[in-house]
C-alpha cells in the first residue's frame, strides 16, 4: 500500500495532539515552551499503521491563530485531513480558516473528529454535530465522515481507524517517476550524524548515497542515511513523510521552506505568474500592487501581487496575476499557494502557479492574458512550445525545460522527438539537446538574410560581412550554437554562401566600375611580379596611383577572392607566389627533416623582413611547427 500523509486542522486548545497521541502514543508537543504552556507551537511528527496495514504519516499543527505559518508549513503533502472540533466549543475562529486554507491547497478528502465528548451531554453533541454539518456545506468535507471521540476515554478509536481505513483506500498514490522534491519543514543535527533535514516528499523517489541539490541557494549534498517513519531504509518515495541525513553541508546554511531535489531540475526564480482565487470571506478587495504574505510548500515571504487580468479581485473572485517575490522561490507549475494580509495576519486567497520563471509583464494585456489561460490548461506539448517561443533566440536545452515544466527529462524525451517530427521544433544542437521554435528560426534566418542584403547594398566593393558581425546585427540573445545552425541551414538552402569566416548571399557578386577594375588587375600584377618582396601599402599605392580608402577597399577585395595572402599588417603577398613557397618549403622539409631561419632566407633568397614572418604564417598555417629556434613539418 502507498503510504498516506494525514494532518490535523482546527482551533487551539480542541484536542489535535491528545488525538494524535490516544492513536500513536506519541506526544508531538516537543518543546520545552509547549509542555509549559500546553499547547501546540511548532508541527510535530507521528506515524500510524492501521489494522489493515496501511501506514499513515501523522503531521499535527498547531492551532493558535499566530502559528498559522506552521499550520501552512504542515499542509505540505497532505492527503487526508482532521478537522478537529472540540464538543464543549464548536465551530472557532481557526476551525474556519484552517478548513479555508486546506480547500485553498486543494485537498480533497478527511473527516471531521468531534473531540472532548465527554465533557457535554449527549443533546448538546447533536447540536453540535448539526452545526458541524453546516458548517461543512459546500465545502470539501461536505458529508464527510463525523467521528465521536474521548481521548480520555478512548471512545470512538475504533470508527475512527476504520474511517481512516475506508478514506486510504481511495487516495491515489503521488508521482515517483518524476524528479524527487522534498520541501523542508525542519532542519537539526544529530551528535555523530550531522544535518538532517525533514519532510514530505511531494514527488519522485530518492535512494542512500544520492546527490541532492537544496533550492534556492543550490548547495550541493549527498545522502548518508535516509529514516521513513523512525526506520532506516535504502530508498523514500513521494507520500512518505521522510528525514534525510545530509553530508557535506551544515545545519546554519538551511531553513525552513528549501527544498531538496533532485540536481538540476528546479530553476530559482524572482517572479511567478499564477492564478489566484480571493477567498468570499475577505473582507476587502486585493489591490494592485498589494505586499502579502505567499505561502508555498513549507516557506513563507513577502511578495507584491501585480493583477494582470483585472483592475482589483473582489471577494469570490479569481484572476491572473504576477507574482514580485522578496526571495528566490523554486517552484514547479501548478504548485499550490496560500496568501495572508502582512497586517492584520488573516488568509485572503490561495491558488496555483502557471508559469515559474516569467518575463515581467504589463497589466491588463489581452496576449499575456491569453498565453496564460494557454498555459493553464493545455497539453504538455504547447507548453513546451510556450516556452521556446519565449526563450526566441536563445533557445532550452531539455534540462531547462525540465525545469520549467512537471515533466521529467524520461517523460519529456518522447514529446520533443514527436514536436520534431511534426515539423514545429529543431534539435539545432544534439549534443547538448538544445531545441528552437521553427518559427523563431525561420524568423532569424529571414533577419539574416535582410541584415546581408542591407550590408551588399551599402558596402558592395565587399565580399561578405564576418560571422561576428553578423550575429551582433542579430538579436542580442542569439545563442551561439544556434546561429551557426542557422548559417548552414541557410547554405543548404543556397541563401548564404559562407567562405571561412565571411558570410555573403549566395548570389552576390562584386561588381567593379571600370577604373576599380582596372585598379584591381594592377594590383594584382603588382604583387604577382613582386614575388616574395612585395610592396608596402604604401608602396603599392604609390606605384598604381590609388587613393588611400580606394587602395583599402581593393586590396580587401583581393583579399577576400583569396588572390591576395595577409602575412601581417601591410604585407600582402600574391597567393600563387605563397602556393609555390609552399610547396619548395615542404619539399625542402622531407630531405632535411627541420629548417633553421638563415636556411629559410637561403631558400627564400629574402632578408629577416620578409622571412621571419613567412615562417610566423606557415606555423599559423599549420604547415610547420617551431621546434626551437627551427621549423618542422606539422
Amino acid at each position: 500500500m502507498h503510504p498516506i500523509i494525514l494532518g490535523t486542522a482546527g482551533h487551539i486548545d480542541h484536542g489535535k495532539t491528545s488525538l494524535i497521541k490516544a492513536l500513536t502514543g506519541v506526544d508531538t508537543d516537543r518543546l520545552k515552551e509547549e509542555k509549559l504552556r500546553g499547547i501546540t507551537i511548532e508541527l510535530g511528527f507521528a506515524s500510524l499503521t492501521l489494522p489493515n496495514g496501511q501506514r499513515l504519516g501523522i503531521v499535527d499543527v498547531p492551532g493558535h491563530e499566530r502559528f498559522v505559518r506552521h499550520m501552512l508549513a504542515g499542509a505540505t503533502g497532505m492527503d487526508l485531513v482532521a478537522l478537529i472540533i472540540a464538543a464543549d466549543e464548536g465551530v472557532m475562529p481557526q476551525t474556519r480558516e484552517h478548513l479555508e486554507i486546506c480547500q485553498l491547497l486543494k485537498v480533497k478528502r478527511g473527516l471531521v473528529v468531534l473531540t472532548k465528548i465527554d465533557l457535554v451531554e449527549e443533546e448538546w453533541l447533536e447540536l453540535v454535530e448539526e452545526d458541524v454539518r453546516n458548517f461543512l456545506s459546500n465545502t470539501f468535507l461536505e458529508g464527510a465522515p463525523i467521528i465521536r471521540f474521548s481521548a480520555v476515554s478512548g471512545q470512538g478509536t475504533s470508527e475512527l481507524l476504520q474511517t481512516l481505513m475506508a478514506l486510504g483506500a481511495v487516495v491515489p498514490p503521488k508521482p515517483v517517476s518524476g524528479i524527487f522534491r522534498l520541501p523542508i519543514d525542519r532542519v537539526f543535527t544529530i551528535k555523530g550524524f550531522g544535518t538532517v533535514v525533514t519532510g514530505t516528499a511531494i514527488s519522485g523517489q530518492l535512494r542512500v548515497s544520492d546527490l541532492v541539490t537544496i533550492y534556492p541557494p543550490q548547495y550541493k549534498a549527498k545522502v548518508r542515511n535516509i529514516q521513513v517513519h523512525d526506520e532506516y531504509v535504502e530508498e523514500t518515495l513521494a507520500g512518505f513523510r521522510t528525514a534525510i541525513n545530509l553530508q557535506g553541508i551544515d545545519k546554519f546554511e538551511l531553513e525552513r521552506g528549501m527544498v531538496a531535489a533532485t540536481p538540476d531540475s528546479l530553476r530559482c526564480s524572482l517572479r511567478l505568474d499564477a492564478r489566484l482565487e480571493i477567498l468570499p470571506s475577505t473582507p476587502r478587495p486585493l489591490k494592485n500592487r498589494r505586499e502579502v504574505r505567499l505561502h508555498t510548500g513549507a516557506s513563507e515571504q513577502l511578495a507584491t501581487v501585480i493583477l494582470l487580468s483585472q483592475e482589483e479581485l473582489a471577494p469570490g473572485e479569481s484572476g491572473l496575476v504576477q507574482f514580485r517575490l522578496s526571495k528566490p522561490l523554486a517552484l514547479k507549475p501548478f504548485d499550490r499557494f496560500v496568501i495572508r494580509e502582512v497586517s492584520p495576519v488573516i488568509t485572503v486567497g490561495g491558488g496555483h502557479v502557471i508559469h515559474i520563471n516569467p518575463p515581467v509583464h504589463r497589466r491588463l494585456q489581452k496576449d499575456i492574458i491569453k498565453k496564460l489561460e494557454l498555459l493553464e490548461s493545455c497539453p504538455e506539448a504547447e507548453r513546451i512550445a510556450s516556452h521556446l517561443e519565449e526563450s526566441a533566440a536563445a533557445g532550452l536545452s531539455r534540462q531547462e525545460l525540465v525545469q520549467l515544466l512537471t515533466l521529467s527529462a524520461a517523460e519529456l524525451t518522447p514529446i520533443l522527438e514527436q514536436l520534431q517530427k511534426d515539423g514545429r521544433i529543431i534539435a539545432y544542437d544534439t549534443e547538448n539537446n538544445r531545441y528552437a521554435l521553427k518559427t523563431v528560426v525561420a524568423a532569424l534566418q529571414s533577419q539574416a538574410v535582410q541584415r546581408l542584403q542591407k550590408f551588399h547594398q551599402t558596402q558592395p566593393l565587399k565580399l561578405g560581412l564576418s560571422k561576428e558581425e553578423l550575429r551582433r546585427r542579430l538579436p542580442e540573445n542569439l545563442e551561439v550554437r544556434l546561429f551557426n545552425y542557422l548559417l548552414v541551414d541557410l547554405e543548404q538552402q543556397k541563401q548564404v554562401a559562407v567562405e571561412k569566416e565571411l558570410v555573403r548571399l549566395a548570389g552576390h557578386q562584386v561588381v567593379l566600375a571600370g577604373e576599380q577594375e582596372e585598379l584591381a588587375n594592377r594590383l594584382e600584377v603588382l604583387y604577382e611580379k613582386s614575388g616574395l618582396t612585395p610592396p608596402t601599402l604604401k608602396e603599392a599605392g604609390t606605384a598604381v596611383q590609388a587613393r588611400g580608402s580606394q587602395l583599402n577597399e581593393i586590396i580587401k577585395l583581393l583579399t577576400g577572392k583569396g588572390l591576395l595572402v595577409k602575412v601581417k599588417e601591410d604585407l600582402f603577398f600574391h597567393q600563387s607566389v605563397i602556393a609555390a613557397l609552399k610547396t619548395k618549403l615542404v619539399h625542402y622539409l622531407k630531405e632535411h627533416q627541420e629548417i633553421s631561419v638563415p636556411q629559410f632566407k637561403d631558400l627564400t633568397q629574402t632578408s629577416r623582413k620578409f622571412s621571419i614572418p613567412l615562417m610566423e604564417y606557415f606555423d599559423a598555417a599549420r604547415v610547420t611547427v617551431r621546434v626551437g629556434e627551427n621549423r618542422r613539418l606539422r
